[in-house]
């Protein structure tokens, strides 16, 4: 089994990959799997004002499960009741993407949807594994891991 599943509602050739290689950069160990949603504009907002309160349209929302984990390489026994017996795994959280949003973005920046698609993704899984952009500091390091990543993956903009 891979340290890492991704549950999707779409069929994304790379997503497996994208997220084995965010796991290897940031030198995880314990099993996890994450649920990936790919929505439309109604959804995401829906989403953004119930969990957030901002009424607008976003690209990407992530609910992560656990506290305390970034930079740190934690195991089942870190977190024994977030395990699930039926994966053998922990469960990280979910991603929501907007589709619309992503496509957008991909026009504005002048590359592909598809390296929009896998950057949101990244993206999303950072934070569910304990990064942020709330301080310049942050934001940079988010930037890096992001743009190691998506090197790793051989998707340049």
């Amino acid at each position: 089994m891979p340290k890492i599943k991704v549950y999707a509602s779409k069929d994304l050739p790379l997503i497996e990959k994208a997220a084995q290689t965010v796991y290897k950069t940031l030198k995880q160990k314990a099993p996890v799997f994450v649920e990936l949603d790919i929505v439309d504009e109604q959804t995401i907002q829906t989403l953004n004002r119930e969990n957030r309160q901002i009424d607008k349209v976003t690209d990407v929302l992530s609910f992560p499960m656990l506290d305390g984990i970034r930079d740190k390489a934690f195991t089942k026994k870190d977190f024994p009741l977030d395990y699930d017996e039926d994966e053998k795994a922990i469960f990280l959280g979910s991603i929501a993407i907007c589709e619309q949003r992503a496509k957008e973005q991909a026009e504005e920046f002048g590359h592909s949807f598809e390296r929009e698609l896998y950057y949101l993704f990244v993206h999303g899984l950072l934070h569910l594994f304990g990064y942020d952009h709330m301080t310049e500091e942050d934001k940079t390091q988010m930037r890096e891991k992001e743009e190691q990543v998506m090197l790793k993956l051989g998707i340049t903009r």
